[in-house]
């Protein structure tokens, strides 16, 4: 298991985290603007002092490399536009409200997707499994800046049941994490389908059921934990992108997370900010994704065996 997580670690994800923080750091620079371009019209002797405060004098070759040797050593670097604050600190405030959206919108996706999924393999092509699909369906083509507002109208505005922007109260998290979490339950009942029809289908399956053993010990220790490697896979990406991919929902209900610092850094071009941001998502996104190999690797022994 060490030398699978080391392989996974030194061949693809940091290999991986070096392409992302390169491409990003060229694309920022070299798009039109700067900035303080936006600022009032200071002096060239200003400006000047500006860019050699920050660096933004050297060649661009010099500024990379500085900027790389930086977040080896978990430097960011500072912000353009909050002088009082460095990247780090930015990160540090935004992402436990953006960690904790995306855990509510994950719990909400796996007890409603993996619960939907098991419960349509069951009956295949019977009301439970038509209903439980037909709502995944309608998940996955719903995008939730289109059911962010929608749920925002009917239960902040006509009903009054919950507010529709902040997050101060408990009551807060129920609809952003819903919106969030919506296209991702989808997704996990229509994976756990498929997984469980393939499992249940097998003969350890058959066997197990003539002996005598219940539905319930059927489906909880014998089918569940193959019929689940679908979902797992999938859950990767997921998490990665349910803690991180937050900027709309974070835009729709007004909340202070990690996606509303990188909308506004990259209106204000604040180099360093976007690029910390980036990196960060990128280094978060990684570990998911190692995490995931580690437990696919746990539930089937063939990948620990490179097979």
């Amino acid at each position: 298991m060490l030398k699978f997580i080391l392989r996974r670690l030194f061949f693809e994800a940091l290999p991986t985290l070096f392409v992302i923080a390169t491409l990003t750091f060229f694309m920022v620079r070299l798009a039109p603007g700067g900035p303080f371009s936006r600022e009032k019209q200071v002096s060239a002797e200003v400006q000047r002092r500006l860019d050699a405060y920050y660096g933004l004098d050297k060649p661009l070759v010099v500024q990379y490399g500085r900027y790389l040797a930086n977040v080896a050593r978990g430097d960011l670097g500072p912000s353009f536009k909050h002088a009082t604050e460095s990247v780090n600190s930015l990160i540090a405030r935004a992402f436990p409200v953006s960690l904790e959206l995306g855990l509510w919108a994950l719990l909400f996706a796996i007890v409603t997707g993996i619960g939907a999924g098991i419960v349509a393999s069951l009956r295949p092509n019977t009301w439970t499994d038509a209903g439980p699909m037909t709502l995944a369906m309608a998940g996955i083509c719903l995008p939730s800046f289109v059911l962010g507002p929608l749920l925002l109208l009917l239960f902040g505005l006509t009903l009054g049941w919950v507010n529709v922007a902040g997050w101060n109260t408990a009551g807060d998290r129920i609809l952003p994490a819903i919106t969030l979490g919506a296209g991702y339950a989808a997704y996990l009942a229509r994976l756990t389908r498929a997984g469980m029809r393939d499992i249940l289908s097998q003969d350890f399956i058959r066997t197990a059921r003539a002996k005598g053993l219940s539905p319930t010990r059927v489906i909880l220790v014998h089918a569940l934990k193959g019929g689940l490697l679908p979902s797992v896979s999938f859950l990767g990406p997921a998490v990665a992108g349910l803690i991180t991919g937050t900027f709309v929902v974070e835009s729709i209900f007004q909340i202070p997370g990690l996606g509303q610092i990188i909308v506004n850094a990259a209106f204000n071009r604040d180099y360093f900010l976007i690029l910390g941001a980036v990196v960060f998502i990128g280094f978060v996104m990684i570990v998911m994704n190692l995490l995931v190999d580690v437990a696919q690797a746990l539930m089937n022994p063939r990948l620990r065996l490179g097979e």
